[in-house]
């Protein structure tokens, strides 16, 4: 097989999965017949091949996918008009300090924001699939330990936690995350809300 036609194929293979795809996954396409090193030199290639088009091949936390680029999303939102999900400020600082001071549990958000944390809001972001539950603290008590998940890094297009912006100095309480845009709500003016938009894939959910 040519490098080529492999290329043909991590390319087809990237661009109908409808999540991202592990190098092992890719890997096991050539039947192990090509090394990790060989496959990570193809996507290079790919990458630098689709450089001046509207997808992006980018590598997140879960794998490899295609992906639109940034400035297009304002155009493709109107194929699909509805509204990304609100979340209040509460959410998105008890979200934001999971994912700078993990792991940690509901106490130490408690202590960092000042304010108690509702059940109500870990369970959202549980089943956003952001947050998970990854043991337990040994003290009274046994509280849960809660760190961010491979979901959350790919649904901000990062591959590690490393890739978070620093901290400013001297700001712990509501840490920075990327792509998240804060704008007053209507009714309730006390509050932030904002989007985590997903950048939208290529025959991808």
């Amino acid at each position: 097989m040519n490098t080529a036609e492999a290329r043909r194929i991590l390319e087809a293979a990237l661009l109908c999965a409808a999540q991202p795809l592990s190098l092992r996954e890719l890997t096991q396409l050539f039947d192990d017949a090509l090394a990790p090193q060989t496959i990570k030199q193809l996507l290079a290639d790919l990458q630098h091949a689709w450089a001046d088009r509207g997808l992006e091949l980018v590598c997140v936390a879960s794998g490899w996918r295609f992906q639109s680029r940034p400035w297009l999303q304002p155009f493709l939102q109107r194929l699909n008009p509805e509204k990304p999900p609100r979340y209040s400020r509460a959410v998105l600082e008890t979200l934001a300090i999971i994912a700078y001071r993990q792991p940690v549990t509901r106490g130490d958000v408690e202590e960092i924001r000042g304010v108690t944390v509702g059940s109500q809001i870990l369970k959202q972001l549980q089943e956003r699939g952001w947050i998970e539950v990854v043991g337990h603290r040994e003290t009274v008590g046994r509280p849960a330990l809660y760190a961010t998940t491979r979901q959350f890094l790919d649904d901000l297009g990062l591959a590690s936690l490393q890739e978070l912006p620093l901290l400013p100095d001297g700001d712990s309480r509501t840490p920075p995350l990327p792509g998240l845009e804060s704008q007053p709500m209507a009714d309730e003016p006390s509050l932030l809300s904002a989007s985590l938009s997903t950048p939208a894939q290529a025959d991808a959910s």
